[in-house]
């Protein structure tokens, strides 16, 4: 069986919210992916209730796409603490924070429910289950502790 790098990361020993890098893939074919841990709750301490990651998931895959050229996903972690990042481009973990910092202060200050996108049946596999109410309070404390570029010790950008 193949390794997972996220099972092999201490859990116990990160101090969210941070970005972190968790690899770059060649394919087969070409070309490479980066994959990001965005990491907003600590883990075993917190998760985010589905309406909220869900909100969050639509708004930040909508919203980074203005900050990060290349970026092919952003998806929710099983656990709730956080968010896969995927792209095209390898950033350094300050560029995506930079951008996730932005995006979320645009989240928290700007946005309303007309501006969620993909909310309806057609659009998406669980539009019933949203919260923008709660994806903007977690925005705010992601924000408030600040995010860091170092998984295991606090760096704020």
């Amino acid at each position: 069986m193949a390794e997972v790098e996220s099972f092999t990361l201490d859990h116990t020993k990160v101090k969210a919210p941070y970005v972190r890098l968790i690899e770059e893939q060649a394919g087969q074919n070409g070309g490479t992916i980066a994959n990001y841990d965005l990491r907003f709750l600590q883990p075993n301490q917190q998760e985010m209730p589905t309406g909220a990651i869900h909100t969050l998931e639509h708004l930040l895959a909508a919203n980074l796409r203005d900050r990060l050229d290349g970026l092919i996903d952003i998806s929710p972690f099983g656990c709730r603490t956080g968010f896969h990042l995927i792209s095209w481009y390898t950033y350094t973990p300050a560029e995506v924070a930079v951008a996730l910092r932005d995006t979320l202060a645009l989240i928290v200050d700007d946005l309303e429910w007309a501006d969620v996108p993909a909310t309806t049946a057609v659009e998406c596999g669980n539009y019933r289950d949203h919260s923008l109410w709660g994806a903007k309070e977690w925005a705010k404390q992601v924000l408030e502790q600040g995010i860091s570029v170092n998984a295991f010790e606090r760096e704020i950008v």
